[in-house]
């Protein structure tokens, strides 16, 4: 693909390549922040787009009057918009069933109000199933190479090479191939969260309007129009490097006038931001910066001047921005409970907005006998000894420049296990099933750690009828000599009992006392 000439394009594919590096990262909040903030900013410039062809078209049809051979000009007009608004309509429709699948916008509950974030923009299933398994990325590839393949078909034989250099859709095969990917649709959306691929569709409506406004320029040359004197809509925009800062950072934003397509000295434009002249480049290009000194929303006002080069008349337009300035904060939670169990490794993540790993320092104190250290994931493993009490708490202690925070944590012991012979800890079973098994085991049910409970002892009795009770007092989990010839008695009516069941789990000082298990031998 060729370099774009227009600034506003060349920021969209600069926009669509940090997409593309973000998607590598683990996913936050903030980056699902950021690329609604991408898609939104894709939205607005799709519809500028849609603005300036429409004025385009009026000069084409009037150029076109001029002589009865540039009629076929003014023919392609329609066709070409056909086909735009049919590839359009095409994403449009498989961004529409996702999100329909997913459960489109969220309600706030509080208002009632649709709000702007996606019931499912974690939503990963939707996007490698629909667009990857069911193939309906490989068709939407497929379509655009039939889109771009249709408006090259509109251009005069003779000029074909020179404008497929001004055409934006491009598909890119030749990196998923490079990278052992299955397929371009492979590359592009397998495991991709929903809110994520959103930019990726609008990049795409967006390369299609923006060669359906090559077009219409190309038709415009043709017929003896210039684009230069049909431009009679402007708008000032503001491209902010982030839209949130913290305290002390500077804000620092693109201003442009949103129709300027290239360095024109003719059309004298002077940007200004709160009074303040600003030096403009080649490309019409001003940039603001500005110190965050408080927090809470800060606006600025931008105006743009334009001379147009025929009628040399100045038009001025003003707009006013906004960005938002936060202090830091920091967030600690515990990744599988929100308490800390003896005798295993508690995994916490720690993160601070604004402030990079390399900058937090993390440490315990209070109740509990805590150790925390970090692990080579940048998570950090909690270590407790000593159980907490109503109103103790152990303490996560986070410090980085300009904030400092804490976080408290009870300390338990593991649950209790349960007492079992061959999955079961208690009621009928099999002579045969009963003198198969060789020992007690403790398990640890619906527990998340890693974490073993070892049997330390019990007293198994046998009642039978006619007979007295028999006694065996077995040290550890497996059956001793005695046990397993008690054990290799049984026969149906009689029964056992495993009584005074001891075990030992991770971190306990003292020995606990299990479940008592009664098997009725059939």
């Amino acid at each position: 693909m060729s370099i774009p000439k227009e600034p506003r394009q060349l920021m969209i594919n600069i926009m669509y390549l940090v997409l593309t590096a973000l998607l590598a990262l683990n996913v936050s909040a903030e980056i699902f922040n950021a690329f609604k903030i991408v898609d939104k900013g894709l939205i607005k410039s799709n519809q500028t787009i849609d603005q300036a062809n429409a004025s385009i078209i009026p000069a084409i049809i009037d150029g076109a009057k001029k002589k009865v051979s540039l009629a076929t000009y003014a023919e392609r007009i329609d066709p070409s918009k056909q086909l735009a608004d049919e590839i359009n309509t095409k994403i449009q429709d498989l961004v529409d069933h996702m999100m329909e699948v997913t459960g489109g916008w969220m309600i706030d509950k509080k208002t009632g109000e649709i709000t702007d974030d996606l019931n499912g923009k974690k939503n990963m299933d939707i996007t490698t199933k629909y667009l990857v398994e069911n193939g309906n990325g490989e068709a939407l590839k497929e379509a655009l190479l039939k889109y771009k393949a249709d408006i090259m078909n509109l251009v005069d034989e003779e000029d074909r090479e020179s404008f497929e250099k001004e055409v934006s859709v491009a598909i890119d095969d030749e990196t998923w191939q490079k990278h052992g990917k299955a397929s371009w649709s492979h590359m592009n959306f397998d495991h991709m969260p929903l809110q994520a691929t959103l930019p990726i569709f609008r990049k795409f409506q967006n390369d299609v309007k923006s060669t359906e406004s090559s077009f219409l320029n190309y038709l415009a040359g043709k017929v003896g129009t210039t684009t230069d004197v049909v431009l009679d809509k402007f708008t000032v925009v503001s491209a902010p490097e982030k839209s949130y800062v913290i305290k002390g950072e500077q804000f620092k934003t693109d201003v442009f006038l949103s129709a300027f397509a290239g360095a024109d000295s003719k059309t004298g434009i002077n940007i200004s931001v709160n009074g303040q002249q600003l030096p403009v480049n080649s490309e019409g290009i001003a940039t603001f910066t500005q110190t965050a000194s408080a927090v809470g929303i800060r606006k600025f006002e931008a105006v743009a001047s334009i001379k147009n080069p025929v009628t040399e008349e100045v038009q001025t337009f003003r707009k006013t921005f906004e960005y938002e300035v936060g202090e830091r904060s920091v967030s600690v939670s515990a990744s599988k409970m929100n308490v800390f169990y003896i005798g295993v490794d508690n995994p916490v993540e720690v993160s601070a907005a604004g402030v990079s790993s390399g900058q937090i320092q993390v440490s315990m104190s209070g109740v509990g006998g805590g150790t925390i250290k970090k692990n080579s994931d940048g998570t950090f493993s909690v270590n407790v000894t000593t159980p907490t009490r109503i109103g103790e708490f152990a303490k996560i202690n986070v410090s980085a420049p300009g904030l400092n925070a804490s976080k408290d944590f009870r300390v338990k012991r593991i649950p209790d296990p349960v007492a079992k012979l061959s999955n079961n800890s208690g009621g009928a079973m099999s002579s045969g099933e009963f003198r198969a098994q060789a020992g007690v085991a403790a398990i640890l049910e619906n527990f998340d750690f890693d974490a073993r409970c070892q049997i330390k002892g019990y007293r198994l009795v046998r009642v039978a009828k006619r007979e007295d009770p028999q006694f065996s007092i077995n040290a550890g989990s497996n059956y001793t000599n005695e046990t397993t010839a008690v054990v290799a008695k049984a026969k149906p009516g009689d029964t056992y009992f495993f009584e005074n069941v001891k075990c030992s789990c991770p971190g306990d000082i003292a020995q606990r006392t299990l479940n008592t298990m009664v098997f009725n031998i059939n």
